[in-house]
This record gives C-alpha cells, structure tokens and sequence, in this order.
C-alpha cells in the first residue's frame, strides 16, 4: 500500500537528508547504492551508502528504516534481509564476506513529488526519454499544474569479493536491471582495455521493451559522462565498458494512478526509477 507521508524526525541531520529526496521537482533525480570499495578481499568488510542526485554524484543518506520497503543482499542463491540502525551512515556494513559475487538491493517506500507547474512535468519527462506523456496527460484529462506523482527506488548493486565469480539474476524488484554476464569476470578486448556486458531491464518480471537507458560512466578523474541507450524488443542493451571506470544505469516507469489519496492535491501518476551500479576492474 502506498504511503507517502513524511514521518517528523527529531534528529536534524536525519530529517535534512530525508528532506533531500523528496518534495520538490527539482530534487527528483536519481537514487542508488553506491559502495566505497567495488572490489573486496575474502574475509574483509564492505560498506554501502545510499545516493541521491544526479550525474552520478550526490549525497550521502541515512538508513531510515520507514523509507525502505526491502532491503538484502546476496551471495550465491542466498538471499538475506539487512536491518540495520537508525541514522547508520553508511547505510549497509557487512563483514567477513565470502568469496563471489556480492548483489546488494534496495526498494524504497512510496514519496510524494508535487508540480506547480506543467513545465516541470514536462522536463522531467523530456530527461527521462517519456515522450508521449503530454498526450497520456491530456487524454486523462489531468490539470496542468498542481498535481502529484508518487515515486519509488528499486536498485542494485554488484560488487566483487576475492574471485568475484558468480551470476546476478532477477530479485523480483518490482523493476530491475540484470547483467547477463558478470562485469567483474567479463572477456576483455585483444588490448584488455574494453568489455562489453549485456544488460536486461525488467518491469514486473517482464522484459521493458523501447524504453530509454541512462548510463553514467565515471573514471579515475571523477569526471562523469552520461549515455542515452535503448532497449530492443527483449529488453536489453548491450554496454561497452572500459577499464577502471564506474557505471550507473537508470531507468524510469511511468504509470497512472487512478485511486484517490489524502494528500491535499490529486496525485495522478507513479515513477518506478531501476539503478545500477557496478565497476569495470582495472586491467
């Protein structure tokens, strides 16, 4: 059940970082999980933070646990549940790691974005490749202006431990991204320099079809480029990486909301925003 009510927090760091994911438009931008080592030895600790901003860079959140609807990792065919503390920055440690590889997954409770104007709407659907929304909006018969959109976070995160050697799969996020391969033990160019990893996105269980794909590529330098992709008609886009770097993917589902909810305005849509996040190793 939807419920994007704001609890009041007394703690002032918390509320100030809960304050900058929601709200406000302009604030709406991309959400994932970022590790501070991507690649760990056998035995040792791996700690996680959760991200909002865009352009692959953002700040730091707290683990609030009335913001998360799951939270786990996985190793092998093991899945397990993370509960952690309240305000805990990072928002996941883990210790004395078995070798393989390590998927972390995060889904969000529901928010509320609010748009006191059609021309923020339509920016943000222009940003996220949803370029039939104007029409899906007026044969709704929507008002242009102050209406609301519930918005959650569905991500994934794949680190290497030891060998690194394993399979990421379908978790049953609600929307999710699946590489097809592991990026961490994937085939390199004659050079060693590239790799190319398929990815799959999925809505529901079901492959997303002619939908944009953002890919974040940042290197040794910090700098970050941004890759408009689509899928084909299986859902999938094909990355060509390079060596050293760091990658985000994110997608966005769009879907109307048809029942009516005590939040002061008519919210009339929903975003289901699918991340990524994974490293090519340097060789």
């Amino acid at each position: 059940m939807l419920n994007p009510l704001f609890r009041p927090m007394f703690l002032p760091a918390i509320c100030l970082a809960s304050c900058l994911v929601s709200k406000q438009p302009a604030l709406a931008h991309e959400f994932w999980i970022e590790p501070e080592k991507y690649q760990v030895e056998s035995g040792g600790a791996l700690q996680v933070g959760l991200r909002n901003g865009e352009m692959f860079k953002g700040a730091r959140l707290p683990y609030l646990d009335h913001r998360i609807q799951r939270f786990a990792y996985s190793q092998g065919s093991d899945v397990t549940p993370y509960k952690g503390r309240l305000g805990d920055m990072p928002a996941l440690i883990l210790e004395d790691l078995q070798p393989g590889l390590l998927v972390a997954l995060h889904e969000t409770t529901a928010d509320l974005i609010t748009y006191d104007s059609w021309e923020d709407f339509a920016a943000f659907a222009e940003t996220q490749g949803l370029q039939d929304v104007q029409a899906r909006h007026q044969a709704r018969q929507l008002p242009s202006s102050g209406f609301g959109e519930f918005y959650t976070r569905h991500s994934k995160l794949l680190v290497a431990v030891g060998h690194g050697k394993g399979a990421d799969r379908p978790f049953g996020l609600e929307t999710e991204f699946v590489a097809l391969q592991n990026p961490y033990t994937l085939p390199r160019s004659p050079d060693g320099s590239i790799a190319e990893l398929p990815v799959q996105l999925l809505y529901q269980g079901s492959p997303r079809p002619k939908v944009q794909v953002e890919l974040f590529e940042r290197g040794a330098d910090d700098k970050v480029q941004r890759h408009l992709l689509t899928t084909d008609e299986a859902g999938l886009v094909n990355l060509r990486l390079q060596n050293g770097r760091r990658y985000l993917l994110n997608s966005v589902v769009l879907r109307p909301v048809e029942t009516k909810h005590d939040t002061g305005i008519p919210v009339v849509w929903e975003t289901l925003w699918a991340s990524m996040v994974f490293a090519l190793p340097q060789r």
